[in-house]
């Protein structure tokens, strides 16, 4: 069993609004919830482009067409299709004050000469 991260319910709200889809003109995509997924594989962990596991396909294609999407503004399609309902389950509130040593702060530091 594969590890989602969209639910089902996420993904019949997006699926509309994906280009290549069966009955589109051109190109149909093999797999655009999989696709998604690489995507939102990505923006979780930050990595490269090219440390995207393998069972998410090519990093180069899912980046080309990754590219094509942002172009064809079909990100934004998906995040207005999810956004009307949001889901305030992991909403956290961080009022954790680190402070910075005075060398991270630009402050002048270093040996003083005593008179």
């Amino acid at each position: 069993m594969e590890r989602r991260v969209l639910t089902d319910a996420q993904w019949s709200r997006m699926e509309p609004h994906c280009l290549g889809k069966p009955g589109d003109l051109g190109w149909s995509g093999a797999d655009n919830r999989l696709f998604v997924e690489a995507v939102l594989w990505i923006a979780r962990t930050g990595s490269p482009w090219r440390d995207l596991p393998a069972a998410f396909g090519k990093w180069n294609s899912v980046y080309v067409r990754f590219r094509d999407w942002v172009r064809a503004g079909v990100f934004q399609g998906l995040f207005e299709a999810c956004s009307d309902d949001p889901d305030l389950e992991y909403a956290m509130v961080d009022a954790t004050v680190v402070k910075v040593h005075r060398h991270g702060q630009g402050a002048k530091g270093g040996r003083r000469a005593k008179p």
